[in-house]
């Protein structure tokens, strides 16, 4: 392995990861955003993209591999990487802590998955991609499933169908990608960097590549305003693309990111609890021709148990925010409560007593009524981010 004009520091770890892969080997391939401009988005700011390079990446899976097969109680396996990591790179101390600990909590795991990180893996060249993911296997033939992030804009435009079949064929099995909203006026006015088309163009490559494809819709991005558009528009684009998954990301706004000075002079309204449901089920409801299961995988959504595969599960999905949407007000605030301090996953289970009678406790201590559960419902929300 040749050594890297850039000094090796040892294993690096990125932020953040899909719920979804909290059980993944997280392995970075490049750091921060290239875009990083999402008016709602709280990572990566401040912060500059770079692409690490290839040797270094493969440093840091022979340096788990390392204490993998230790674990296992292949020796002469762990030997040899760790020699072959000396040779190309005399200068690191004997001993990586974070590497060790990174091994041993997915040995832990089951050591199923890999998460490619961080923001947008596959900006870097494919065939650089193609050699990380063969190392990858190699090291690791037991591993089900590598999965990564990635925009809209780089696969529509930096990669063509050659390239990701061929990242299918080394190893990359799922691809994230943020859609966030189908809306051209949404996506402009939070600067997502991406168009509706883009998006359409994206996803139909991907899935034609043979990769699974989750996207992800972030309910309340359009605002008081835009709801419907945001709820028809992303449904359209989900209905020409058919992922593998659709994921619900409902928006919310921290004080540090610049759509909090939107919603400060009052240029930008985030729905509340009831709207949100509202564009919700306008969603579901959109949803047509398509056999992508849907999740809401996420501490942030209202209704984390809306979940089903598309279109057998359509009208039970649809009924969850229906019946929240039909409950008196005081009901309601029950459900807000119950679900934002974690008591409730979703509407059913409001039939339990005991939560439902822990809901109430919580509902006479926090004073929530039906005139001040939204703003009590915002500063929760924001505890969560």
């Amino acid at each position: 392995m040749a050594r890297s004009v850039q000094a090796y520091r040892g294993v690096e770890q990125g932020p953040i990861r899909p719920p979804s892969e909290a059980a993944s080997l997280l392995v970075r391939v490049t750091r921060n955003c290239p875009w990083n401009k999402c008016s709602f988005c709280p990572v990566y700011k401040g912060t500059r993209f770079s692409r690490r390079p290839v040797e270094h990446v493969l440093a840091d899976i022979d340096a788990v591999a390392q204490h993998v097969y230790a674990a296992m109680g292949r020796v002469d396996e762990a030997e040899a990487i760790a020699q072959e990591r000396r040779q190309s790179f005399p200068d690191l101390p004997q001993e990586d802590v974070l590497a060790a600990g990174i091994a041993w909590s997915w040995y832990q795991t089951g050591m199923k998955s890999v998460f490619l990180q961080d923001a947008n893996s596959l900006a870097i060249r494919a065939a650089d991609m193609i050699r990380i993911l063969q190392h990858m296997r190699m090291r690791f033939p037991w591993i089900e499933r590598i999965t990564t992030y990635a925009r809209s804009h780089t696969l529509a435009t930096h990669l063509n169908d050659e390239d990701l079949s061929a990242m299918e064929a080394a190893g990359l099995n799922r691809i994230h990608v943020g859609f966030e909203s189908g809306s051209n006026q949404v996506l402009a006015m939070v600067d997502k960097g991406a168009t509706k088309a883009m998006h359409i163009e994206a996803g139909q490559r991907v899935k034609r590549s043979g990769i699974e494809l989750s996207a992800y819709y972030m309910p309340g991005l359009g605002g008081e305003d835009l709801w419907e558009e945001n709820a028809r528009e992303t449904a359209d684009v989900m209905n020409q693309v058919d992922p593998d998954y659709i994921r619900l990301r409902s928006l919310a706004v921290p004080d540090h990111v610049p759509l909090a000075d939107d919603l400060r002079i009052g240029s930008f309204r985030r729905p509340n609890d009831e709207l949100m449901a509202r564009e919700i089920l306008l969603f579901v409801e959109s949803l047509d021709g398509i056999t992508s299961f849907v999740r809401s995988d996420h501490i942030l959504n209202l209704f984390q148990d809306l979940e089903g595969r598309l279109p057998e599960d359509k009208e039970h999905m649809a009924s969850i925010p229906r019946a929240f949407l039909e409950m008196d007000p005081e009901r309601r605030v029950l459900y807000q409560v119950g679900r934002r301090w974690g008591i409730f996953a979703g509407v059913v289970d409001m039939w339990d007593p005991q939560r439902l009678a822990q809901a109430e406790r919580l509902v006479r201590r926090l004073g929530a009524t039906p005139t001040n559960i939204d703003e009590i419902v915002d500063e929760q929300v924001k505890r969560f981010i």
